[in-house]
């Protein structure tokens, strides 16, 4: 089974898995308001839907911060995330802390080892080294459980809405992600999408900012991606950027329930990637074939 292959399986895999989900005790208010959610990659995209679904009671944190400021995890509950649960970061901030949690795939891990507690990752995959995606999510659900109760329904009718609009996307030039409170965090995720998938030159922005930067580096024929249901305010933002010359990708969740809107968007994110590598006729993800560059990145990150 070739990586693409691999990837679009793991995709599909999500419906269930979401529907059989099994959601974390919920932390109360007060505990949140000393909880710091840690994370690389991915993770870090958890971690910041942790924050976003506490109403910002709960921290979303980047590792090397927390090594080169430990004073703001004093008396904190750290809840460090990796699905493999070696990314060394983490792995030093654990045994720096006190109060810590692994949220982790791999119960042998370092991680989890030099962790006080374990949520253990258990989710169904095709056993073939791919792009994140069904791993990815069981991180941000058990994540967003642990500050918010889980009401999403119609998973089916979710992932069959993102699929059909999905594939009528198209990309050009740029790409840029936009998202704003809930949807920022998927905003990175798309990018990192296209980033790991196809090797394209995305970037990833929250909606208000874009205006001030990210547009002033756009040119014509590149395209916008929001990833937010259509408002006053989006609208004008996208009537004034067509007029500009920019493609605008607006997909409608059809929802107004917050989760099951960030669960249609990382479906989204995932869907385009794959399916614009399927045009490509690509059999592997390009950073499964980028292997300078995925060498540079492992002696980062492990």
């Amino acid at each position: 089974m070739s990586t693409i292959d691999a990837f679009d399986k793991e995709i599909k895999l999500q419906v269930r898995f979401v529907q059989e989900f099994v959601p974390q005790k919920q932390l109360s208010s007060e505990t949140q308001g000393k909880t710091i959610f840690c994370g690389t990659g991915d993770s870090f995209v958890s971690a910041q839907l942790a924050e976003a679904f506490s109403d910002f009671r709960a921290r979303a944190l980047d590792p090397l911060d927390l090594l080169k400021n430990k004073r703001l995890t004093k008396n904190k509950n750290l809840f460090l995330i990796s699905i493999s649960g070696n990314t060394i970061s983490n792995i030093k901030l654990a045994k720096t802390s006190t109060n810590t949690t692994s949220i982790s795939a791999n119960p042998q891990s370092r991680l989890a080892n030099a962790c006080k507690k374990l949520i253990l990752l258990k989710y169904p995959n095709s056993g073939i080294f791919t792009a994140g995606s069904i791993s990815f999510l069981a991180s941000a659900l058990t994540c967003i459980s642990l500050v918010s109760k889980l009401k999403i329904r119609n998973v089916s009718r979710l992932y069959e809405s993102a699929e059909i609009q999905s594939r009528k996307v198209k990309l050009n030039g740029k790409i840029f992600f936009l998202g704003n409170s809930h949807t920022f965090p998927v905003a990175s995720f798309g990018a990192a999408k296209l980033y790991e998938v196809i090797g394209l030159n995305a970037h990833y922005e929250r909606i208000e900012q874009f205006s001030h930067t990210g547009l002033f580096s756009a040119k014509r024929g590149d395209t916008v991606v929001i990833l937010e249901e259509k408002n006053k305010y989006n609208s004008k933002l996208a009537s004034s950027l067509k007029k500009y010359g920019l493609h605008i990708v607006q997909l409608q969740p059809n929802t107004k329930n917050i989760q099951e809107m960030v669960l249609f968007f990382i479906f989204v994110s995932e869907i385009i990637a794959l399916y614009h590598a399927k045009k490509k006729n690509q059999k592997d993800c390009f950073f499964v074939t980028a292997k300078n560059l995925r060498k540079a990145s492992s002696s980062m990150i492990y």
